[in-house]
């Protein structure tokens, strides 16, 4: 496969029909990026910027979502006080995934199937149907 080099430049691809696998972008500015009708299996996003990033249609299964939010103090873009904006799920399969050590506080599920859904081992139906019983 030939191998095209962009370095120090600032340009505009328009790349359509083609096979880029392998390909690294590092220190790159790549904001309002389109991707349609792509395969990125296997791609690994690290220290990036995805704020207000839209995944729509996508197939996720095996993905490991990890160290997200703010960076920590160590970090150079590291800004005290800054909160990070809310994420937001719509319409998604989450059966059979695992959230484990998050940050969930304030967090809304509204209008969810949380048929067998546990939060430390508890059944969340069972910690519903005893909290409307409290409130009879």
């Amino acid at each position: 496969m030939e191998r095209i080099e962009v370095v120090n430049a600032a340009k505009m691809l328009d790349i359509n029909n083609a096979n880029v696998a392998g390909s690294k972008f590092v220190n790159v500015c790549g904001e309002k990026l389109y991707f349609e009708n792509v395969t990125l299996a296997g791609t690994r996003i690290t220290d990036a910027n995805l704020s207000d990033i839209e995944i729509d249609g996508a197939q996720l299964g095996g993905a490991f979502i990890h160290n997200i939010g703010m960076p920590p103090e160590c970090h150079p873009n590291h800004q005290p006080g800054e909160q990070q904006r809310p994420l937001r799920f719509e319409n998604c399969n989450l059966q059979g995934s695992t959230i484990t050590d998050c940050n969930l506080s304030k967090l809304e599920i509204t209008d969810c199937n949380l048929t067998g859904m546990k939060i430390n081992g508890v059944l969340v139906t069972e910690l519903l149907e005893a909290h409307a019983a409290l409130r009879k």
